[in-house]
Formats: C-alpha cells, sequence, structure tokens
C-alpha cells in the first residue's frame, strides 16, 4: 500500500466516498451498495495478499497509508482518510484511527480505543550512538499497550515503551512519556495527571478507593489463610506442597510458616510448632550447614561442599527466617560461610557473571549475606573481614551510572541487573539496616525498567519481576527522588495485584491470563501468595495504605533490618 487506486468514476462519486473516508464512523449507515461492495472487495484484497485480519463491519480508508507486517482490526475498527499505519497493530472491537493518526511499530489496543486526528503513537525509536548518524542506526521496539475504553484526543504524541491503563484519557496536546494509571485523565508536555476519570473502579481506584480494595483483600486474605493452607496440605506425608498435585519441597514448608504469620499471626495450624521446628532443624547437613532439597525418600539430600550448591541455597534464607518466625534458630552454623575467607569471598565473588547473569549472581549475595547474619546471631563471627570484604566489593563495584551491578542490555534489557539488585541488596545492606550506594540511580534505573511491557503489562507480570522493583524502590524512598512517579506506579502495581487473588488458593506466581494459559507457576499456590503478600505490603506502603492490610512481613520479606 497506499490502498488507494485511481479510477474513471464520476467527480461526484469521488467526493461522496472521499467525505466517508474523513468520517468513516458513518460509511456503513450511508454509503451506497457501489461504496460497500468496494470496500469489502479491499478488505477482501488485503486479507488474501497481505494477511490482515479484519472484523466484521470495519473500515480501511483508500486514503490511508497502510504498510503493516502484521494488521488485526476487530469488529467495527476503522482506519480513516490520512492515516499512516505500520509496523505490528493488533486492535480490538470498535477501534478508531480518525483522519491523519499516526501508529506505527508494534502496538497493540484494546477495545474501544478512540483515537483523535494528527495523533501519533510510536512504538519504536533509534538508538542513540553519538557517533552513528540516527538514520543509520538500527530501531528498536518496546512496543505501546493501551487499555480498554481508551480516549485519545488530537495532536497527542505517545512513545515507545507505554502502557495506557482500561479508561484512561489522554487530552489533546498531551506528550505521553510513561505508563497512564487506569482511569487517569492526563495531559501537558509531559503528560501529568490532572484528575481521574474513573475514581472508584477497580482498575483505578482513587486514594480512597485504592484503600477500601485493600482492606477488603486483606479481609479475605485472612479468612482464607486456613483454607489455602489446608490446600497446599498432604496429610500423606505429613508435608507440605507448593500446589495440589506436586511434591513436598523444603521451602513449602517455609512458605507455609510464613503465610501463616502474616495471616494468622502464628504457625501454620496443621502440625504443632514444636514439631516443625524440630523437623526443619533435621534437615539441616551438620558438615556443610546447608539444607539440600528433598529426594524421593522425602530427607533432604546432602549438599556438597563450598558456596554454594544451587538446590540448597535459597535455604539458607527459606529455613532460616521460617525458624526465626518459629522462635527458633539453625542447630548448626552455615559452615561453608563460616570458613570462608576473605579472598574466598572476593574470589566467589569475581567468579559470578555479572555481565550476563546479574540476577544469579546476586542470588548468589543474598545467601552469602544472609548466611553471614546467621551466623553472627549465633556466634559464630566467622573469618575477620570476611563480611566487610562483601560490603566493600559490593561499594566498590556499584555503577555510578545505575547504582546497581552488573551490566544492563541484551535481550532481556535491564531484568537481570535489576532482579540482581534486589537479591544482592536484600542479603546485605537491607538486612543490615546500611545505606546503599547511589539510591537516586536506583530510582531512576527501576523506574526505567518497571516501563518494559514485556515484564510489566499485567498479563506478564510475576511476582520476581514485581518484587524486585517493589522492594528497591522502598528501600530508596527516604531520598524522595521522583517521589510522584514512584507513588504512581506502586499504586498501579498494586491495584492489579490485588484482583489476581484466587479465592480460598491464593496467589499464582505468574499471573494469569488467556494468553498465558499453560504457563509454569500459573495455577495458585504457596510460593506465590507468600511472595505475593509481600509485594502487596511494599506496595501498599510506597502508595500510604500499608495500615490498611493487618500484616507486615517479618520472614525472608521483611522491611526493617535484622537485629544484630
Amino acid at each position: 500500500m497506499p490502498v488507494r487506486t485511481h479510477t474513471q468514476e464520476p467527480v461526484t462519486a469521488e467526493l461522496d466516498r472521499s467525505a466517508l473516508d474523513f468520517t468513516p464512523w458513518r460509511f456503513w449507515a450511508d454509503a451506497d451498495d457501489a461504496q460497500r461492495d468496494r470496500q469489502l472487495a479491499l478488505q477482501a484484497e488485503l486479507g488474501r495478499d497481505r494477511g490482515y485480519e479484519l472484523g466484521e463491519r470495519c473500515f480501511v480508508s483508500e486514503q490511508a497509508s497502510v504498510t503493516n507486517e502484521v494488521l488485526e482490526l476487530g469488529d467495527r475498527a476503522y482506519v480513516a482518510a490520512g492515516a499512516y499505519v505500520s509496523g505490528t497493530l493488533r486492535a480490538g472491537r470498535d477501534c478508531s484511527l480518525n483522519p491523519y493518526t499516526v501508529v506505527r511499530g508494534d502496538v497493540r489496543l484494546g477495545d474501544a480505543v478512540r483515537i483523535g486526528s494528527h495523533t501519533s503513537v510510536l512504538g519504536f525509536n533509534h538508538s542513540m550512538d553519538p557517533e552513528t548518524e540516527v538514520h543509520r542506526q538500527p530501531l528498536t521496539s518496546a512496543g505501546i499497550t493501551i487499555g480498554d475504553d481508551v480516549w485519545i484526543g488530537s495532536h497527542v504524541v505517545v512513545l515507545d515503551g507505554v502502557t495506557v491503563g482500561d479508561k484512561a484519557v489522554l487530552a489533546a496536546g498531551a506528550v505521553v512519556t510513561k505508563d497512564v494509571p487506569a482511569g487517569a485523565v492526563v495531559g501537558g508536555n509531559p503528560a501529568r495527571l490532572i484528575r481521574w476519570r474513573v475514581p472508584e473502579t477497580a482498575a483505578a481506584p482513587a486514594a480512597g478507593g485504592l484503600a477500601r480494595e485493600v482492606r477488603e483483600f486483606a479481609d479475605r486474605a485472612h479468612e482464607q489463610a486456613r483454607t489455602l493452607l489446608d490446600r497446599c496440605w498432604d496429610p500423606a506425608t505429613g508435608l507440605f506442597v507448593d500446589a495440589p498435585g506436586t511434591a513436598p519441597t523444603v521451602r513449602a514448608q517455609c512458605d507455609a510458616v510464613e503465610i501463616a504469620d502474616l495471616l494468622l499471626g502464628g504457625p501454620p495450624p496443621q502440625l504443632p510448632a514444636e514439631e516443625q521446628v524440630d523437623r526443619l532443624r533435621s534437615w539441616q547437613d551438620p558438615a556443610t550447614g546447608m539444607v539440600g532439597e528433598l529426594g524421593a525418600d522425602l530427607v533432604p539430600v546432602p549438599p556438597r561442599p563450598g558456596l554454594f550448591d544451587p538446590a540448597a541455597g535459597y535455604h539458607v534464607l527459606s529455613v532460616g527466617y521460617a525458624l526465626d518466625l518459629l522462635g527458633s534458630a539453625f542447630a548448626h552454623p552455615v559452615a561453608v560461610v563460616a570458613d570462608a575467607t576473605p579472598a574466598d569471598v572476593i574470589d566467589g565473588l569475581e567468579r559470578q557473571d555479572w555481565e550476563a547473569g546479574a540476577w544469579s549472581a546476586g542470588h548468589w549475595v543474598d545467601i552469602l549475606g544472609t548466611a553471614m547474619h546467621g551466623n553472627h546471631r549465633a556466634g559464630v563471627a566467622g573469618s575477620p573481614g570476611a563480611q566487610e570484604s562483601l560490603l566493600g566489593w559490593l561499594l566498590a563495584r556499584a555503577d555510578p551510572r545505575t547504582g546497581m551491578w552488573g551490566t544492563p542490555g541484551g535481550p532481556e534489557g535491564l531484568l537481570q541487573v535489576v532482579n540482581g539488585y534486589y537479591r544482592a541488596s536484600r542479603g546485605t545492606f537491607a538486612q543490615l539496616g546500611l545505606p546503599v550506594p547511589f539510591p537516586e540511580r536506583v530510582v531512576d534505573t527501576v523506574l526505567e525498567h518497571a516501563r518494559d511491557p514485556r515484564f510489566f503489562r499485567p498479563e506478564r507480570q510475576n511476582a520476581c519481576n514485581v518484587l524486585d522493583v517493589a522492594h528497591p524502590l522502598w528501600l530508596t524512598r527516604g531520598t524522595g527522588h521522583r517521589g510522584d512517579e514512584v507513588v504512581e506506579l506502586a499504586r498501579g502495581l498494586l491495584a492489579q495485584a490485588l484482583r489476581r487473588w484466587s479465592a480460598g488458593e491464593g496467589f499464582s506466581f505468574q499471573a494469569a491470563h488467556p494468553s498465558t494459559a499453560g504457563t509454569p507457576g500459573t495455577t495458585p499456590g504457596l510460593q506465590g501468595t507468600e511472595m505475593w503478600l509481600a509485594i502487596v505490603w511494599l506496595l501498599a506502603d510506597l502508595a500510604g495504605l500499608s495500615d490498611q492490610l493487618g500484616y507486615r512481613p517479618r520472614g525472608v520479606h521483611r522491611p526493617e533490618p535484622v537485629e544484630r
């Protein structure tokens, strides 16, 4: 395309058709049979030759430039004269691209999205290498997602990476550079919140509405806590499973302890607390101090020596904090950490793949820092200078551009460094109550990452990715840096999280959505519930609403530093 073709029809017919090209919402009511036949023939050609998928009673003007690789229009969607459409566009029903609209790149529209004339929705960008002329640089595309029932005024610009929530309004002339919460009315350059279109909806409640939602969620969670724990209790083994039909794991026992502490104010009622303590303590390997994963005989497999057995690593956190919540502690020190010298610590840090695997590297740091703390509380100081070597290395290696450790980039963008930052800072600075380096840059990096629709569209969220944004923002909240944006993001993520609770079952790790059907982690279970309960508290606290929950994390995801 362009799809326009020249004919020898009379001028009057051309003028009639032109008028409907600019008012396409009138086409199927006002067009004559010849005009309708011509439009249907054009759509058939576009479907046959270009593979476009067009719904019932759509309209595509012959005076539009339509050059998409992928085009899907729902029923009664239309593209008016002068529109310029390219890339990948998937639009729901009753969507309108009015005259001279530009929609390019990777763009997804929900149902009933109305786009005013001369608006540009640009789901792509150029890279910024100053040594290369712009026209020679490769294009990037994070994509734009616009929810249902969104009104976009005339002369609006929406930039790549933005997500616009349901029922939002983008006022005429707005330049939208960041996500717009559901139900918000935004305007200006850059666009800012003006007011709420739908202040009391579940999609985008104002302060009072969101507070009510938080209270109602908390009431449900407290009432249903016993039911969801019963659901994951296996009487045959006397152990918890993450979800019905799965095998018992060490972590499932610990998640049950955390959930019961949060929602019931005590240990899980399925087993006396003393028996739970005895079992968790008995699972620790005296030689290494680690807890291996359960084997087929439901006895932990002895962990391998050294820093750290991957199958046992997280158990330093989960079992250690579960025992703490039950009023106990490990029976033995974590010997592989107690024996580590400063040189061993530095060598271990240097061996981590900070460039391509910052999450795994942060995981390693979290285990090390938590084991050091646990040993200190047990009166085992470890090698002199080992903890100082860990903290000193992290301080010296923090990137002043991002505030984090590791190298951003590659196909995952900022995902590795942000997720790795949560793990590394949680087990060290946060756990010990020490200030993090470059906290304002941390906020900048997290806010940039949270705009990535690959991970933060509602249907693509999972507990790790949202937790690893919520905790760093909570940890750095004292700076006040970009505070309005932090609160806005927290409120949006919180509203989405509250809607994921499954009655009597809790949360799934991965957001359940038709597009994620069959994806691992979409079944509600103990791990997802434990993590999302902590996430909800962190987000609610950033939004000033945590007092509505009636709980505060005290285990792995506790907000306060531990006692030293």
